[in-house]
């Protein structure tokens, strides 16, 4: 039952000693590897087709922050969660916020330029109200009339790059 169970799920070890527990009380860790060992399989095999499929981001130097916005719903009512999270050192800041304006995009970017020990050179977002104009408004009256989004001015005053993860589709 073991054997087959690993053969059909082609789970690592703790998952199928997770969902035997229940139906084998007296199975360990270690009788279940020895088990597994005895019939040749407790590696699971490194076929490419059954590895992840998932991309990797390209390499990048200290300073490239991605920011996000994550709404938040809670009894009381939501909350706003602002993350900033750097793609090579894993430094991390986080606020929260009862609203994601564009007023509190850029105080927070504020925030997560005087926290981290380290320049920021380039900051990655989406293309939400409190971190960009919609590509839709870049070059329409108000953008003329009344500048740049303040979260890009707050870039453009600390040296920052602001580039966009994808572009607006309404």
């Amino acid at each position: 039952m073991v054997v087959e169970f690993r053969r059909r799920t082609l789970l690592p070890l703790d998952d199928v000693l997770g969902c035997l527990r229940d139906s084998i009380p007296k199975l360990t860790r270690s009788s279940l590897h020895r088990c597994l060992e005895r019939h040749g399989i407790s590696r699971l095999p490194e076929d490419p087709d059954k590895m992840s499929k998932r991309g990797h981001f390209a390499e990048t130097a200290i300073g490239y922050v991605h920011i996000d916005i994550s709404e938040l719903r809670l009894a009381q009512g939501k909350l706003n969660m602002f993350l900033a999270i750097d793609r090579v050192s894993k430094f991390t800041y986080v606020e929260f916020r009862d609203d994601a304006g564009k007023m509190n995009g850029a105080d927070f970017l504020r925030g997560v330029i005087e926290t981290f020990p380290y320049t920021i050179y380039t900051v990655l977002t989406d293309n939400g109200m409190a971190i960009a104009d919609l590509p839709k408004n870049q070059n329409g009256p108000t953008r003329r009339y009344l500048g740049a989004h303040i979260f890009d001015r707050v870039c453009d005053e600390n040296g920052i790059e602001h580039r966009l993860t994808k572009p607006y589709h309404p």
